[in-house]
């Protein structure tokens, strides 16, 4: 039979065990360190889908609708010309342009590629021009005034967005300049909320431009290489010898588009 003695320093030693039982600090830790970063997760999901869900609302207004099919005449500074579409000149001639950048008129028989392609050097107008043809926007930049972080942000707006393309354009009068068919928008800041309303207003908009639906894929060989396009050359003046009309003022001045 135990005695007392022995019971009480049984309890004793048990109670040591139990006292030498350190409190899972790391454990702990780990546990709530996980609880933290889900919520850190789920709260800047919440912020990022509370920002697109406003940013989405304020564009709402310059989203083409049967009501108002060209949202771009809200836009403050846009201008809008009119052009005949489908008139084209031979990859050896030059329009003279009578607006820098040109965003209408005649233009290449080929197209630039424009499924969101950003292009690191100054290319051709006249390929460029018939791209807006096709509903493409084309976002077009100083690129002695735009750099950095700017620029990286106008990029993002553009790589990999069907119907945009982006480039540099030498000698242009503002930091950088949108165009759609018909219409353009000088800006002074790569941040103006103008950028995004213009975007939303006018990319494939098929209300504003001749040729709802062309492609704007690359043509490749023979036509138009992306890796290597047609370089920029600026317009020359209106009536310079062996330049083209930007409007066709006489049968035979351009060819007439055959469908491309």
């Amino acid at each position: 039979m135990v005695s007392g003695k022995n019971s009480k320093a049984v309890r004793n030693a048990r109670a040591a065990v139990v006292a030498q039982r350190s409190t899972p600090w790391g454990l702990i830790a780990a546990v709530v360190a996980v609880v933290v970063f889900a919520g850190a997760v789920f709260g800047y999901a919440y912020v990022q889908g509370q920002e697109n869900a406003g940013r989405l609302a304020a564009l709402a207004p310059f989203t083409p609708t049967a009501e108002n099919p060209d949202p771009s005449t809200q836009i403050a500074g846009v201008q809008v010309v009119e052009y005949s579409g489908g008139q084209h000149v031979a990859p050896s001639e030059q329009v003279a342009y009578t607006q820098s950048p040109p965003f209408g008129g005649a233009h290449d028989g080929v197209w630039a590629a424009c499924n969101g392609v950003v292009y690191d050097r100054p290319v051709r107008s006249e390929n460029l021009v018939h791209s807006l043809e096709h509903g493409a926007l084309w976002i077009s930049y100083n690129p002695d005034q735009v750099s950095g972080a700017a620029l990286d942000a106008l990029r993002a707006k553009v790589d990999g967005q069907q119907y945009m393309v982006m480039s540099p354009y030498p000698g242009l009068d503002t930091a950088l300049s949108l165009q759609s068919w018909g219409h353009q928008l000088k800006l002074a800041d790569a941040a103006d909320p103008r950028v995004d309303q213009f975007v939303a207003a006018l990319r494939a908009n098929r209300n504003t431009h001749p040729e709802p639906g062309a492609s704007c894929a690359e043509v490749g060989p023979g036509g138009f290489v992306r890796a290597d396009p047609p370089p920029f050359a600026p317009a020359p003046a209106p009536g310079a010898p062996g330049s083209r009309p930007e409007t066709a003022v006489a049968t035979g001045t351009v060819a007439p588009d055959t469908g491309s």
